[in-house]
């Protein structure tokens, strides 16, 4: 099957995980974690998600599955391990017209998950359609391998330019020419080996622009963030 391929802004909208056990535990910090208002429909919770509850980043349904659970959803997971129930909410949710993806069930998953590896805001995600998990854990893995911390930084780094680059006008062809420069000045060499004086000197020389202390140790701190490289269980992808 082909898929495409897409990153979906959920800030602000309803999101329903039906279930409420360790799997649908990295479901909801998941989606919590991407802004989503996140609804748990079980009468019982793990206690990560009972803590989730009490300090109300989550709402929880206390009560057994049914459609009107659905109800302003955008998004939908079934996280149970009861075929039948599974069965209802891929029905309920694509009546509705809500997104669904039932654990493990890729017959009923209107999208897969893929095997993410994340470096700050830069995130690589390996999808082989749900036919090899084991394939994309490997590649994600070898990845996490060849892409270190300091891409993290870059990135934070490149994004700041932008924005600035951007307010000073010119075409796309001169932006374009500034940040392949700035790929082809040694910038990456800099940030890996912490010289913080470097990096600013050469975005100072090669993209005319001054960064202070406070944009340097703001962006080495978004790199530092938790690398984190992830496929789960069951499947890649199919959730």
């Amino acid at each position: 099957m082909n898929y495409y391929p897409v990153f979906l802004d959920i800030r602000g909208r309803r999101c329903v995980v039906v279930g409420g056990g360790n799997v649908a535990e990295r479901k909801v910090a998941r989606l919590h974690e991407g802004g989503a208002l996140v609804t748990v429909v079980d009468r019982a919770l793990t206690p990560l998600l009972a803590v989730m509850k009490a300090e109300g980043q989550i709402e929880h349904i206390d009560a057994l599955y049914g459609a009107p659970c659905l109800d302003g959803a955008f998004l939908a997971i079934g996280a149970t391990d009861d075929p039948a129930i599974n069965e209802r909410i891929f029905a309920d949710a694509r009546r509705a017209g809500i997104l669904v993806n039932i654990i493990d069930d890729p017959e009923r998953c209107d999208f897969i998950l893929p095997s993410l590896m994340e470096r700050g805001d830069l995130a690589v995600a390996v999808s082989t359609g749900g036919k090899s998990p084991a394939l994309a854990r490997q590649l994600r893995q070898r990845l996490e391998g060849w892409i270190g911390p300091e891409y993290g930084v870059l990135l934070a780094l490149l994004g700041t330019l932008r924005e600035r680059v951007k307010k000073k006008g010119g075409s796309a062809s001169d932006h374009r020419d500034i940040f392949e420069a700035l790929a082809r000045s040694g910038l990456l060499a800099a940030i890996r080996q912490g010289d913080r004086e470097g990096v600013a000197r050469l975005v100072r020389e090669t993209a005319g622009e001054k960064l202070d202390t406070a944009d340097i140790a703001k962006a080495f701190g978004a790199g530092a963030a938790t690398p984190r490289g992830e496929t789960d269980s069951g499947a890649e992808e199919t959730a």
